[in-house]
């Protein structure tokens, strides 16, 4: 995988920083600055691209980058600035749902429910199930396949970061995710099928690109919380978050593919999330969540805080597809087609 495109004036500069240099430049620096000055960092492109740049160095890297700037004093300094910003956007989002949830004395796992339970906005899964056509469905995993080709790996960070009960079920969940020793289990590798399904490029990062911030945002924020220790909270209730509002919607995304006539290789990563997801959502808001708000008290708002930003996310970036379809327009930030596979 090689830099993405840049979107701006910072990414542009720190682009040409990671594959020219050995530092940060006083210039992408301040140009940083900046940039966490923006009005709408969930939706500003430069901020976005450039964070997703720097947390990619976490996982994979990039073919062009030198692994070394990983841990570069520099870079991880204009993460830092960029993050103060992005962490203020994510509280204005998603503090209201926190403060709307927090009822004195009740346990954890029913808060989580009574949140999930209020998310009712546009619904994505009901338009795939029962509208969308085949080029909205090609649009919709491109979106998708920033996060879904690398399924589960933000929510284990936490892993070494919590102990007891709540670390168990957290590993149980996750070795759902990763196929339960079986490659071709990997939810990564059933996500790729679909993605082949309908001709389209399944390589690691092959439609960043297509991705509007609003979409970069919703794995920025899984990659914020996973990096951060002191986000642990936060970011096991995101994953709680991301299990108990599976089931239903990838019942019906199933249903959508079945409705274009698309067979297993298609619809096996959906009917999966069906049988596990029904599962996990215990396992995740009272095993997991439960066991770690009972273990320690004052993660309780960081649970909250998380699965807020996990439905707070979704919903936008969900919204926004929902409205350029209505509009007749596509979903991609750009006009051009998403990439196919080489043949």
């Amino acid at each position: 995988m090689h830099l993405p495109t840049p979107r701006g004036p910072l990414s542009t500069l720190l682009f040409a920083d990671l594959t020219t240099g050995g530092d940060v430049s006083p210039a992408t620096l301040a140009l940083a600055d900046q940039a966490a000055g923006t009005p709408v960092p969930l939706a500003d492109d430069d901020l976005q691209i450039s964070l997703y740049a720097c947390y990619e160095l976490h996982y994979r890297g990039f073919d062009d980058v030198d692994d070394r700037w990983e841990w570069a004093p520099s870079l991880l300094a204009l993460r830092a600035v960029l993050e103060a910003r992005f962490e203020d956007a994510l509280h204005e989002a998603a503090d209201p749902w926190v403060r709307s949830f927090t009822a004195e004395g009740d346990p954890v796992d029913r808060q989580l429910a009574a949140m999930v339970a209020a998310d009712d906005g546009p619904s994505m899964s009901e338009h795939m199930a029962k509208r969308a056509d085949e080029a909205q469905w090609a649009e919709f995993l491109a979106l998708r396949s920033v996060y879904h080709l690398k399924e589960a790996d933000p929510h284990t960070w936490a892993i070494p970061r919590i102990a007891g009960r709540a670390k168990a079920a957290l590993v149980e969940i996750q070795a759902d995710e990763y196929g339960g020793g079986s490659y071709r289990r990997m939810h990564s590798v059933l996500f790729a099928r679909v993605m082949r399904a309908f001709g389209l490029d399944d390589t690691h990062g092959a439609h960043v690109d297509a991705a509007p911030a609003e979409q970069l945002a919703t794995l920025n924020a899984m990659s914020y919380l996973g990096l951060h220790r002191r986000h642990r909270g936060a970011v096991v209730g995101h994953l709680a978050a991301l299990e108990m509002t599976s089931t239903v919607p990838s019942r019906r995304y199933a249903s959508g593919l079945r409705r274009l006539g698309k067979g297993e290789d298609a619809t096996l990563f959906y009917d999966e999330h069906v049988e596990a997801d029904a599962v996990h959502e215990q396992v995740a808001s009272v095993d997991m969540c439960g066991s770690l708000v009972a273990d320690d008290p004052s993660l309780r708002a960081g649970v909250l805080f998380g699965a807020a930003v996990a439905l707070e996310l979704e919903a936008r970036a969900g919204a926004l597809a929902l409205q350029e379809w209505t509009a007749g327009r596509s979903a991609l930030r750009r006009t051009t087609p998403v990439v196919v596979r080489a043949v």
